[in-house]
């Protein structure tokens, strides 16, 4: 059973999605941020983002397409592992859906408040956006580490 397609394909998964993520929050945007001012790296990374929370949001889905016929088949998952599994993938996919959907976009907005990062540092628009950004933060690092346990509960079945 653990070698079934949908089974490869949903550790596969796993592995692209947090791999991804830990790849751009852990060395790219760090990487990004060191090398150039805050204004310049923050339009930088802005650019990615959009293709970023995308990727997020499609491998979630994709992860809870391969779990779901997993879920589904008898003994394949069994007790507590398949619920946590399949409430894990859920809010994932929530949590990224709200990411994308609506706070990115919130940030956006009130970005384009902002003229200089560096400069502005007590402004209205920008503490808006520093609480914006750290709503923004938590909820990547949520997703990061529903991603790992998922798999990590996927390895110890």
């Amino acid at each position: 059973m653990s070698g079934s397609p949908l089974w490869v394909l949903y550790n596969l998964t796993l592995a692209l999605w947090v791999g991804g993520m830990a790849i751009y929050t852990f060395l790219i945007t760090p990487k990004i941020f060191k090398s150039y001012d805050r204004d310049k790296a923050g339009a930088v990374v802005g650019l990615l983002f959009p293709g970023y929370f995308l990727y997020k949001l499609i491998f979630s889905l994709l992860a809870l397409a391969f779990f779901l016929p997993l879920y589904m088949e008898a003994g394949f998952f069994s007790g507590a592992w398949r619920a946590i599994s399949l409430s894990l993938l859920l809010l994932a996919v929530i949590l990224n859906a709200v990411h994308r959907f609506w706070l990115y976009p919130a940030i956006q907005r009130v970005k384009k408040e902002v003229r200089s990062f560096e400069a502005e540092a007590s402004s209205a628009p920008r503490r808006k956006f520093a609480k914006l950004h750290a709503a923004s933060m938590l909820l990547n690092m949520l997703v990061l580490a529903t991603g790992t346990t998922l798999f990590i509960l996927a390895v110890l079945r």
